[in-house]
């Protein structure tokens, strides 16, 4: 959520929704969500929401487009996927064209559309965002912290896997549903990555920064029981530390801890001078053993909700 909050009166102001996107219209999106990153150092859409501009209907997936006259200034999308949560939404203006409501207006569409059942992302919790939070009336419940830590000089530990473990770099189609298997396991908890289907794996196997060989995954006897997939952000200099995952029942054998080692110091070698991860603040047990392996919080990520 990067927007503002001011009502004022906008008669050529109007708001259109959209199951699916043309071509033209998500690359006007995509250009506006580079103009509000290039200013607020944060991308106001998320990785999934971006890919979700493109390839046509998704369920449960809406676009909100604001316009004032032909000219976009506005955009949101609405993700109502999961059976239990709210519908979640981001939402971003224009920067040249802030101070004039249409945060606000966006806001106020969303929790129409959702039925007044709405969480809201807000990256990087920008001021101007968390007051729009508060005058759409939604309270802070979730925090997802950017950790980082230098690759040059990486002087951790030589990784020990647990007996009969070992491991390998992921097969594009061959590892597909094995993979999608654990990760549901391994994040039940977590609505956004535990719901990936083979359409989302699809979509990021098809992104230029895909590399198998970056993508490690931990076997016992030929089952698949954890994996490491690190991603290279390589014009930002950034090597992240993407999903990191371990089935339940063989989670706190070290297991996380080594696939952590193996994957940052592959970016240590595509020489990328930084590591980063995303990780909820209140995981404690993550948090900590990232900390211990270097990591210190960078900036955070806000979600806010309405009150249920």
């Amino acid at each position: 959520m990067s927007s503002d909050d001011t009502v004022r009166a906008f008669p050529a102001r109007s708001i259109e929704t959209h199951s699916a996107l043309t071509p033209d219209r998500a690359e006007a999106v995509l250009a506006l969500l580079a103009e509000a990153a290039g200013v607020d150092g944060q991308q106001p859409v998320s990785e999934q929401g971006r890919l979700q501009l493109r390839g046509g209907a998704r369920e449960g997936v809406s676009h909100l487009l604001l316009t004032v006259g032909d000219e976009l200034v506005g955009y949101a999308q609405l993700e109502d996927t999961d059976p239990v949560e709210a519908p979640a939404a981001e939402l971003v203006v224009h920067p040249a064209h802030r101070g004039h409501g249409h945060g606000r207006a966006l806001g106020a569409a969303l929790l129409a559309a959702s039925g007044k059942r709405l969480r809201v992302w807000a990256h990087g919790g920008h001021p101007a965002a968390r007051h729009l939070a508060q005058v759409l009336g939604l309270t802070l419940f979730r925090e997802l912290r950017q950790m980082r830590r230098p690759l040059s000089d990486l002087n951790l530990p030589d990784p020990v896997l647990p007996e009969g473990v070992t491991v390998r770099t992921f097969v594009p189609g061959k590892d597909d549903t094995a993979w999608l298997a654990v990760n549901a396991a391994a994040f039940a908890h977590h609505p956004e990555q535990g719901s990936l289907t083979q359409r989302d794996l699809d979509d990021r196997k098809a992104e230029p920064w895909f590399d198998p060989a970056g993508f490690f995954l931990a076997e016992r006897r030929g089952e698949l029981i954890g994996f490491h997939w690190t991603k290279a952000h390589a014009e930002e200099g950034l090597g992240e530390v993407y999903v990191l995952g371990v089935r339940p029942g063989d989670q706190g054998g070290g297991l996380g801890k080594s696939l952590t080692t193996i994957g940052l110091r592959h970016l240590a070698d595509q020489q990328l001078p930084t590591a980063m991860l995303y990780v909820d603040a209140d995981n404690q047990a993550a948090v900590s053993v990232y900390e211990r392996l270097g990591f210190t919080t960078y900036e955070t990520d806000l979600m806010y909700r309405t009150e249920t």
